[in-house]
């Protein structure tokens, strides 16, 4: 595995080096400290494959010594050392998978059943329960904030905030249409149905990257909220919807019991979406000045999960897949993530190539 290209992260360090170095540095504070800044950041990844190069270099010396010397004692030394060496360098390259900016925040995370009445909203269902299994797997916090439940079996939607080590940056290879083809168990006749949901996963963002809202683009309605039996959590209306009345964006919760504090929650929700909703647009607004030609993946069918007549769940983006259905529906999402993340690492490392 080949995350980025070390040569191109060792060059940018250089120049960014010479830029630090220029004797008018210090002229604009503040662009001198966001330089800094980016020094450090550049040097934190470029150093401990220096460390690890220099690990290499010592073993090579050591090795040549044994084979001088004919000291075959040396062999279970040189062994282990090769062995914790070459763990130490995969456990780096693949720490750098989650080197994005908005990568060590929490997530939002949200399914949607797609169209299909009862099978898609049982098909939501099912994954939500996967993807809650992944995360106790990983030890990440969940912060249920809305379950909207199907009429007769499901959920309509699901969103919670999954906190830990790169959640955003595991779950953001998750986001898109996921589709599931089986036996149904709600048709009489055992047809073979296919169901549709969406996953949607946005960092939450911190308070430093907070976004203004002006007051008076917001729609605040509350009601009564009701758990997944259907009984309601409280007779007064805590549960909270707010409305961004110029985008449409909307964010809910009703999982607290005080209506603030629905509300509190419900305003983290919207502005992060509404921070990820301005920083795609800036990318997409960059890929159209650079002329790049983008495919649209956000919103596309991602992955397919077969039940039968065969079993198989295939990832549409990296080729991935696996005939263990029950493994992935009960957490094993980590494989497909993976081969997402080191794709598009290596297709970032080509872009900084010609860049």
């Amino acid at each position: 595995m080949r995350v980025f290209d070390l040569s191109t992260r060792r060059e940018q360090l250089k120049e960014l080096d010479i830029q630090a170095n220029a004797p008018d540095l210090w002229n604009d504070p503040n662009a001198a400290q966001a330089l800094m800044r980016r020094v450090a950041q550049a040097r934190a990844v470029v150093a401990p494959f220096d460390s690890l190069e220099q690990r290499s270099s010592d073993l090579l010396d050591l090795i040549e010594l044994a084979e001088l010397e004919d000291d075959s004692g040396l062999a279970t030394e040189i062994e282990r050392d090769a062995h914790q060496l070459e763990a130490d360098y995969f456990s780096l390259e693949r720490a750098f998978l989650f080197g994005g900016e908005y990568d060590a925040n929490n997530a939002i995370f949200s399914i949607n059943a797609g169209a299909g009445g009862t099978e898609a909203q049982d098909w939501a269902q099912m994954l939500v329960r996967a993807y809650l299994r992944w995360a106790q797997l990983h030890n990440f916090g969940v912060e249920v904030l809305e379950e909207n439940v199907g009429e007769e079996a499901g959920l309509k939607g699901f969103t919670a905030i999954i906190s830990g080590p790169n959640s955003y940056g595991h779950l953001k290879a998750e986001a898109g249409v996921h589709r599931l083809v089986r036996i149904s168990p709600f048709n009489a006749a055992g047809k073979r149905m296919t169901s549709f949901a969406s996953v949607d996963v946005v960092p939450e963002i911190s308070t430093d990257q907070k976004i203004e809202i002006n007051p008076d683009d917001l729609r605040i309605d509350t009601y009564r909220a009701s758990s997944a039996g259907g009984q309601n959590v409280q007779k007064n209306e805590t549960a909270v919807r707010i409305t961004h009345i110029p985008t449409g964006i909307v964010a809910q919760c009703q999982n607290e019991r005080s209506q603030g504090r629905n509300r509190d929650v419900a305003m983290r929700v919207l502005e992060s979406r509404l921070f990820e909703k301005q920083w795609r647009e800036q990318q997409e607004e960059i890929a159209r000045v650079r002329g790049e030609i983008k495919s649209n993946e956000w919103g596309s069918q991602i992955r397919s999960y077969v039940f039968q007549p065969y079993q198989m769940v295939k990832d549409h983006r990296t080729g991935h897949e696996t005939s263990d259905v029950a493994g992935v529906m009960n957490g094993d999402f980590d494989p497909f993530i993976i081969a997402y993340l080191e794709q598009t690492a290596g297709q970032n490392s080509e872009d900084a190539k010609t860049s």
